[in-house]
């Protein structure tokens, strides 16, 4: 009885591992050739976001949470580089309270090393979160995208 249980119990080890292990080597997502679902202004996507955040995320959001592939296009306000030496853009307009934060690549970070303040780009990548009002903290929120590329320098 007991020999039984301990191998019932090694199977689903054994398999419960071999799913984990299929899981984390599962290959990610190619947000850049993948064709994007929405094309649309940084100001756009923010007002959506405060508006509803619920029907936003309805729409930029699949059945199991994962987001549609975006363009956004919007001015340049500043550029960063984060912790993980990924370059980081928010795009906002002068009369938005909140903007679109692009994190790129380690891939992709070479193509934003000439851009400058008040350039207008079109940047391709997935919503992390949207836009937000902090009571808390009395201040907004913006739109994070991440796994980012350069898509287009309009000017």
């Amino acid at each position: 009885m007991i020999r039984t249980i301990l191998i019932l119990l090694g199977v689903v080890i054994i398999i419960g591992g071999g799913i984990g292990l299929y899981m984390f080597n599962m290959p990610h997502r190619d947000v850049q050739s993948t064709k994007s679902d929405y094309t649309l202004g940084a100001s756009d996507i923010v007002n959506e976001y405060l508006k509803n955040p619920v029907k936003a995320n309805e729409k930029y959001l699949d059945e199991e949470g994962e987001s549609k592939i975006l363009e956004v296009t919007g001015k340049i306000a500043s550029i960063t580089t984060d912790f993980n030496n990924q370059k980081v853009i928010l795009l906002k307009d002068d009369n938005t309270e909140a903007g679109v934060t692009c994190t790129f690549t380690i891939e992709t970070n070479n193509s934003v090393e000439n851009l400058k303040q008040s350039q207008i780009i079109t940047v391709k990548g997935v919503i992390r979160s949207g836009a937000s009002y902090d009571e808390d903290l009395e201040m907004y929120e913006n739109v994070i995208l991440e796994k980012c590329s350069l898509i287009n320098i309009n000017s």
